[in-house]
């Protein structure tokens, strides 16, 4: 009898629930480390608790979609939640995150931290008025950072909207003297070359698609451990870990998906007395469907 030596502690008490119970642990949110995603994460420990200076430092995290930008944003905000402090004279939010709006709408973006933060505001309230009311709450209560996600949502806008926008994020990184981080695809950083200010205060950080070397295979080790199969997959073997990358397009979202849907195509297929393991067999029969090829059936439509 197995008994899931080849699995992370909590994967290896998943083997005994039910396949429905498995399949429901497979599908949940996990955390990954990696060398370059820890590399950043220790960048965002330095803003968290970097002095209030004239010239804050801000970040902008960059990369293709679906390689972990969000992911690695949310955990990092997991890492340090917010509290009440009742000891403090505000909450104490060390990691404030909110999403781009859908166009460069900087009322929207105001909105929007104010709802995150449960502030009532009047609706259809001028900008102005936003402007100042942000401003306030933020230096009453207790703020680390501010990550502000999808910026690429701003080439939606115009260039003239777009720079309104970028300067009103950096008066209001001025005013309230805490570091802002912003993420999003590569089209932010042309939409930041309109102010050179800007550009120059926002230091990149990317997370470049995955390579087929040492690291990947290691992101492999990791990712098997966590999926509560009763059999090893062994995915760092050579013919498996080519596929996997391919399959993938060296993007870590893909990967975690072609997975996850391999994992549970094998819980629901294997006969009794085979392997319960992630081989040629699943990636080729579960049905998952690479992105170029998603791409390639959405431009026909």
């Amino acid at each position: 009898m197995n008994t899931g030596d080849h699995l992370a502690p909590k994967a290896r008490q998943a083997l005994a629930f039910s396949n429905e119970e498995r399949i429901r642990y497979i599908l949940e949110d996990r955390w990954v480390g990696y060398t370059r995603a820890n590399e950043i994460i220790t960048r965002l420990e330095d803003l968290l608790v970097h002095p209030k200076i004239g010239r804050m430092p801000n970040m902008l995290i960059t990369g293709k979609t679906n390689n972990g930008k969000s992911h690695l944003v949310k955990h990092f905000r997991a890492l340090h939640p917010a509290t009440d402090n009742p000891a403090g004279q505000g909450i104490k939010v060390p990691v404030l995150y909110v999403e781009a709006p859908d166009k460069p709408d900087i009322s929207h973006l105001y909105g929007t931290i104010l709802d995150t933060l449960l502030v009532p505001r009047k609706p259809n309230e001028k900008e102005m008025n936003l402007q100042s009311q942000v401003i306030d709450v933020l230096k009453r209560i207790d703020l680390g950072i501010i990550v502000i996600d999808e910026m690429n949502n701003l080439v939606a806008g115009t260039p003239l909207s777009q720079r309104a926008f970028l300067n009103s994020i950096k008066y209001l990184g001025n005013q309230i003297q805490r570091s802002i981080v912003g993420v999003g695809t590569a089209e932010v950083l042309i939409a930041l070359q309109v102010d050179k200010q800007l550009s120059n205060r926002f230091l990149p950080a990317t997370l470049t698609t995955w390579q087929l070397d040492t690291e990947f295979l290691r992101l492999l080790a990791s990712l098997e451990k966590m999926l509560p199969l009763r059999s090893p997959s062994n995915l760092t073997e050579k013919h498996l870990a080519m596929k996997l990358h391919a399959m993938s397009e060296g993007i870590i979202g893909e990967l975690s998906l072609l997975l996850n849907t391999a994992a549970i195509w094998v819980i629901r297929n294997t006969k009794d007395g085979k392997p319960e393991c992630i081989d040629k067999a699943a990636l080729d029969g579960c049905g998952f469907i690479p992105s170029a090829s998603r791409r390639s059936e959405a431009n026909k439509v």
